[in-house]
């Protein structure tokens, strides 16, 4: 099979040749590749199956000093939204700060500088940029983001929290812009022939939702509904993949009913994906299961081999399986346990 027959296949919930297979790598990982094989494509390296598109940004950063008065320290960069990532103690460890956290009312939303992913120089590229992928053998994912986490990024969480309750109105249209977003972005990357489209939003916490699951109900299922609505009527073969870390279980009835296909990243020390590939297997495909908080800095190289075999024998049985690490890895995960996963993988991966 090429690697966009296996993923297509697996994530179908049927059989593949063998189960796909990839990881992201924090840079300090990527040193310790590098170190380890003289290489600097760990994807090509593993022989992983999954590439990605995306829209280009804009021509134009917005200059969002007006929003941080008091200046920020240097290394600081900006989402299109706003949010403010200021160094942190390492690699991807920044700090947040919000353009609107003082901001309490909704003409002061509305005339907020929103980003407009529309111009044509942002996603014509697709179309082609997908066809050349495809016809290097690759799955094809179009990255669509957040909503909810783009969100709170924009007004703080605790802000968002409470506009939900008394002050609908903005919360509504803080939503309402990015959810527009997230489907511009999902109708380009399905109109380009993208195999499924990524998004998410962290919703879960380690033993629970964050939120009452009839809030997100009310705030953020719509909103994805309509985005996923959207590019399966554009290509019904298209699959929707959907992140949230933590233990989100009280929705995963909602994300079926809504058309999820995939679900990632299944945290173990959250979720059981065994037992939930029991439940829900008939309507679900499981991206990830193998824990970064546990098995990849903790274990030892005959703990990786022993999980990955579990994980085939159970949410891989019949197919429906693609086996990655539950975030990406972090510079304390061992070199040996990295090339376990992947040896460990080929061994016991194979149908």
């Amino acid at each position: 099979m090429t690697k966009r027959e296996r993923v297509r296949t697996a994530m179908s919930r049927r059989q593949p040749d063998r189960v796909p297979k990839s990881a992201g790598f924090t840079p300090a990982i990527q040193k310790k590749f590098e170190d380890a094989t003289g290489e600097t494509n760990p994807g090509q390296y593993f022989d992983c199956d999954v590439a990605g598109a995306g829209f280009k940004g804009p021509a134009q950063a917005t200059d969002w000093s007006f929003f941080y008065p008091d200046g920020m320290p240097e290394g600081t960069t900006y989402s299109e939204y706003g949010t403010a990532h200021m160094p942190g103690t390492f690699e991807h460890f920044w700090q947040h700060a919000y353009p609107m956290d003082k901001a309490t009312t909704l003409k002061e939303f509305e005339e907020f500088p929103w980003p407009d992913m529309t111009p044509s120089y942002r996603h014509e590229h697709l179309e082609a940029h997908v066809e050349s992928l495809h016809e290097q053998g690759w799955y094809v994912q179009g990255g669509v983001g957040h909503i909810w986490e783009n969100a709170w990024q924009v007004t703080s969480m605790e802000n968002l929290m409470m506009f939900f309750i008394d002050k609908p109105a903005i919360a509504d249209c803080v939503l309402s812009h990015i959810a527009h977003d997230a489907e511009f972005k999902a109708r380009r990357f399905a109109e380009a022939g993208c195999d499924s489209i990524l998004c998410g939003d962290d919703v879960g916490m380690q033993h629970k939702l964050m939120m009452h699951p009839d809030m997100w109900r009310e705030w953020l299922k719509p909103s994805w509904e309509k985005v996923w609505k959207v590019v399966k009527e554009i290509n019904p073969e298209i699959q929707i993949f959907y992140h949230s870390d933590g233990n989100i279980q009280d929705i995963i009835p909602d994300l079926i009913e809504m058309g999820l296909d995939i679900l990632n990243p299944v945290q173990p020390e959250c979720m059981d994906p065994a037992q939930l590939k029991a439940q829900y297997g008939d309507k679900l495909a499981f991206w990830g299961c193998v824990g970064t908080q546990t098995t990849f800095p903790f274990g030892t190289p005959d703990d990786m081999r022993q999980t990955i075999k579990h994980l085939v024998e159970t949410v891989g049985r019949g197919g429906g399986l693609f086996l990655a690490p539950t975030h990406v890895l972090e510079p304390e995960v061992p070199w040996e346990n990295i090339v376990a996963f992947f040896e460990a993988v080929e061994t016991y991966g194979k149908y």
